[in-house]
C-alpha cells in the first residue's frame, strides 16, 4: 500500500491461525467500507463488503467495527487509507 501512495495499519490483531480478516478500505479517511471472505454453497470463499461508511452518521461505522472485535476476539481489523483499494484484494471498481 505504501510502495503505492497509500497507508496501511492493522487495527486488531486476531488469531494467528484462526482467526477471521476484515479489511477495511478508506481514501483520506473518508468513503470506509468493510470487506470480508464469505462462504459460498461451492465452498469457496469471496470478498464481501460487509458494510459502508454513512458519511451522516460515521459513528455507525466504527461501533460495527468495535461490535464485531468484541464478539469475536480472533478478528483481525487491517485498514487500508488508499483510492481503489480494492485492488488489493483482488477486486475491480465493477466488482465493489
Amino acid at each position: 500500500t505504501q510502495a503505492a501512495g497509500g497507508f496501511a495499519m492493522v487495527l486488531h490483531k486476531g488469531d494467528r491461525e484462526a482467526g477471521t480478516i476484515l479489511v477495511v478500505l478508506t481514501e483520506k479517511g473518508a468513503n470506509s467500507r468493510v470487506y470480508e471472505r464469505m462462504p459460498q454453497p461451492d465452498g469457496t470463499r469471496v470478498w464481501h463488503c460487509s458494510r459502508h461508511e454513512d458519511s451522516h452518521n460515521p459513528q455507525d461505522f466504527a461501533e460495527y467495527l468495535a461490535r464485531r472485535r468484541d464478539q469475536d476476539g480472533d478478528v483481525w481489523i487491517v485498514e487500508l487509507d488508499i483510492a481503489n483499494g480494492e485492488r488489493f484484494i483482488g477486486l475491480s471498481n465493477s466488482q465493489a
